[in-house]
């Protein structure tokens, strides 16, 4: 390996970010402060507050090791000399050969250029000197899966033999072949790298489209060749233990797989269609880590009512919104800041989606006769303090819950409707009374995910008087808004990432005299007390560059989307 420039005297990266005016001292000081409580590199943090972008703190990297940046989005990358570098490696040591800077030197982008040990492995890999190039890690991500995915050519063999094959038996060979293999590991690996929460397999008269759900969007993805349909669902019923000879009726399985190392649970769903079987995947990623209060992005009001909620002894606290709005994430964070020694925490859920220590966690198994009435009841005499309930989808389930809430416990669950105080009839039209809901609910929390613009390409402009009207803003001069361009680094989206609108109604002394009313009489009751809506919500986003106008607009169901 070449020497790098010694520094006996290198600048912080913080240091750095702040003389070039990316954040202020004030950032600088609160990311050190974040950093002590949660113990995460310092660039990350920064990145995660929206403070820089990842390409920001890369290449404040490189001026702190004093080497220089590659853009390995944007760079000509020798791919025979990449693949010289075993993929393994090239994940494990995020790294990448870019190019020859002579017989006996290659130029390496790594993300983290102070992993000493990393680059020696380089070194003996590819048994050459290496310069080193500081890249982006998200780039450097999408370069790699480019670069070993470039060669990958799959042979279907005959089409006419492949779709002849009826017996279960042929079947499970023709789907445990490299072809089969080969395109459900590609096509899985790809979506979920690219933050896939739904992977779908959608049949066509001529082809078999894959298509993924990323920041609630679907994108195509990719195109599997016709002939190699059975293999590919065949292969994917394997994958979930389903029947595959069985291809008239719906199936349900799951499956685990692991992806850049990361453990991942998959749900399948199968369901038959006119020109073949349908798959979707849903995609759960299994995780120990969990955001802190402050990461929610509540406005201070509505954290400030939040915590007030979960804070008290008893009584029950309702996240509510579409499937995929976050919901699970915002009553784990609340989890999360009430587990201590001093409660017993458990829960319920289908399926467990965190793994947190000192909470018992319940997962459903209907097969087994474990339903959430059934386990809630148990869980009810085993002595918790807090209980989440994942989702009251009944009667039964939101009685229990209710009362537990008015015994002493705390309830932290789900509901699917689409605004806080719709909530209310919600649990009425289940046969739940006005006068339990009034003695148990404490706080309602609505919510939505709105996609984050991308920082590398969001485009500042003047917001018109009709747009000041709608954010009712009336400050002069008008504030710069934000709207989505697209680049290579949020696939030509403008977006990347996620984050949630909130509308956090406390159920107060008021608000209990108001259960036997209509959703509209409570929502104006709420509004009328303080309580930011949803629009207003994202309206606040647009107005801080985090999110644009036509976003909020398309999340909250405006009809000018």
């Amino acid at each position: 390996m070449s020497a790098q420039p010694a520094v006996s005297r290198r600048r912080g990266l913080g240091a750095i970010l702040v003389a070039r005016g990316v954040i202020t001292a004030e950032m600088l000081r609160r990311a050190f402060e974040l950093q002590e409580e949660c113990g995460q590199r310092l660039g990350e943090i920064i990145v995660a507050e929206g403070w820089a972008s990842s390409v920001d703190i890369a290449t404040a990297l490189s001026e702190q090791h004093h080497l220089p940046f590659v853009d390995v989005l944007d760079t000509e990358i020798d791919y025979e000399l990449a693949h010289a570098l075993p993929e393994e490696l090239a994940y494990r040591y995020r790294a990448l050969p870019v190019r020859e800077v002579n017989a006996e030197t290659v130029l390496v982008a790594v993300v983290d250029p102070g992993d000493v040990h990393s680059i020696d492995s380089l070194r003996l890999a590819l048994k050459r000197r290496v310069e080193l190039g500081v890249a982006d890690e998200r780039d450097l991500t999408i370069a790699l899966r480019r670069v070993y995915r470039s060669g990958f050519d799959v042979d279907g063999g005959d089409e006419e033999s492949v779709n002849a094959r009826e017996d279960p038996e042929e079947m499970v060979r023709f789907a445990s072949g490299a072809p089969a293999v080969k395109y459900v590991n590609a096509s899985l690996g790809h979506c979920i790298e690219e933050g896939a929460s739904d992977i779908h397999f959608e049949p066509e008269d001529d082809k078999l489209v894959v298509r993924a759900r990323v920041d609630g969007i679907m994108r195509d993805m990719t195109t599997i060749p016709k002939h190699m349909q059975s293999g590919v669902i065949a292969r994917l019923k394997i994958m979930a233990s389903l029947d595959i000879a069985e291809r008239r009726a719906p199936q349900d399985g799951r499956m685990f797989v692991k992806v850049g190392g990361k453990p991942v649970d998959l749900r399948v769903a199968v369901l038959p269609t006119t020109d073949g079987e349908q798959v979707v995947v849903r995609v759960l990623h299994r995780t120990n880590q969990l955001m802190g209060l402050s990461d929610l992005g509540m406005s201070p009001a509505a954290a400030a009512d939040f915590v007030r909620a979960i804070s008290q002894p008893h009584g029950a606290i309702i996240a509510c919104g579409p499937t995929g709005s976050g919901k699970t994430t915002t009553l784990y964070t609340a989890l999360q800041y009430l587990n201590n020694p001093e409660r017993v925490l458990m829960t319920i859920e289908d399926p467990v989606e965190y793994q947190v220590k000192g909470v018992r966690q319940v997962e459903v198994r209907q097969k087994a006769g474990l339903t959430f009435a059934r386990g809630l009841r148990t869980i009810l005499r085993s002595d918790p303090d807090v209980l989440l309930v994942g989702e009251v989808r009944d009667e039964e389930t939101a009685r229990i819950a209710v009362q537990a809430a008015m015994t002493g416990h705390l309830v932290l669950t789900s509901l699917h409707t689409q605004d806080a105080a719709s909530s209310i009839e919600r649990l009425k039209d289940m046969g739940i009374e006005p006068s339990l809901l009034s003695a148990s609910l404490t706080c309602i929390v609505a919510q939505r995910l709105a996609r984050r613009l991308c920082l590398e390409c969001r485009r500042p402009y003047t917001s018109s008087a009709e747009e000041l009207e709608e954010l009712q803003v009336e400050s002069t001069p008008a504030p710069l808004l934000y709207e989505p361009v697209g680049c290579q680094r949020c696939a030509r989206t403008g977006y990347r990432g996620r984050v949630a609108l909130y509308e956090v109604m406390p159920v107060g002394a008021h608000m209990r005299s108001l259960m036997k009313l209509s959703t509209q009489e409570i929502f104006s009751a709420a509004v009328e007390a303080g309580m930011r809506t949803l629009k207003q919500d994202g309206y606040r986003l647009v107005l801080e560059g985090v999110t644009s106008l036509s976003e909020v607009r398309r999340v909250t169901g405006d009809p000018l989307a």
